[in-house]
């Protein structure tokens, strides 16, 4: 069977022979009653920008599933190496294993060459294994880190295609964080001016995306030093609930005086009612 598996020459380019395939599935299914399978959606906003002296990223803490919330303080800001790190969208499992083989990956490199390795180096590993895969890991990455060539800052999607930019943002809530950063970003701000640029990026996808929220975690690399303020912010703060006493002395009260509202007609309707004498026995259990 292995022989007759591979009897026919592989040729280059593009193949869409699954097309015809999948049309026919769709129509199969449809004949039966049957749903054709949809993507899965998910939900998360990351960020990174690049300022004078290093790299900001940003990232919310929600984590979903289908529509409910999985977990509302989800790390989503990996570690990479001493002086990169990177920000994950898309299945969870999938970004977390693809940073931790990236990561040793690197680390075999650096104890290999003797040197620090660099954020192109992780970049084309992360590409290279993305692409390998065709899509199927759903892993949409920002990948941001200081080296010897200065600061450097790169989205990479699923399918293994990457940008450079001074600024990026991916997840489900980015066209909201996008809209901040086009707004404000300029180039070479200083470190707290960045990162209150990330904050509100990142608090902007949590308030227009149903699937990011809770907290704002960051993390600010500069030549040298890491830091990885978790949690940085709270976007979304609980109210205070009223204890029973508060909430006793409350019941009647009214915010507005009497007589601010005028009553234009009161009736009252009394109501025909029979008193019935009722008496209660209890059962002798002893």
């Amino acid at each position: 069977m292995a022989t007759l598996a591979v009897n026919r020459a592989p040729f280059g380019g593009f193949s869409f022979e699954n097309n015809k395939r999948n049309e026919l599935l769709q129509r199969e299914a449809a004949k039966e009653g049957v749903s054709w399978p949809s993507a899965r959606k998910t939900g998360t906003t990351i960020c990174g920008l690049v300022f004078k002296d290093g790299v900001c990223l940003g990232a919310d803490t929600r984590a979903t599933e289908g529509m409910v919330v999985a977990d509302k303080n989800c790390s989503k800001i990996h570690y990479i190496s001493t002086n990169m790190y990177c920000c994950g969208a898309g299945t969870a499992a999938d970004t977390e294993m693809t940073t931790q083989i990236i990561s040793s990956n690197l680390e075999l490199h650096s104890l290999s060459t003797g040197r620090q390795p660099r954020v192109a180096t992780a970049n084309r590993m992360l590409k290279q294994m993305l692409f390998r895969y065709q899509g199927y890991i759903g892993a949409a990455l920002v990948l941001g880190g200081v080296d010897c060539n200065g600061p450097h800052l790169y989205s990479i999607y699923p399918h293994g295609s990457t940008d450079k930019l001074p600024y990026v943002t991916m997840g489900s809530g980015s066209l909201a964080a996008m809209a901040v950063f086009e707004d404000r970003y300029k180039p070479d701000m200083e470190e707290a001016e960045a990162k209150q640029l990330v904050r509100d990026a990142i608090a902007a996808g949590i308030f227009n995306d149903l699937g990011s929220g809770s907290n704002i975690d960051l993390c600010v690399i500069t030549k040298g030093k890491v830091d990885y303020i978790r949690p940085h912010d709270e976007a979304n703060k609980k109210g205070v609930r009223a204890s029973e006493t508060q909430s006793l002395q409350m019941t009647g009260d009214y915010k507005y005086k009497r007589g601010t509202t005028g009553v234009l007609s009161s009736v009252v309707t009394p109501l025909a009612l029979e008193v019935v004498e009722e008496s209660v026995h209890t059962m002798d259990t002893s």
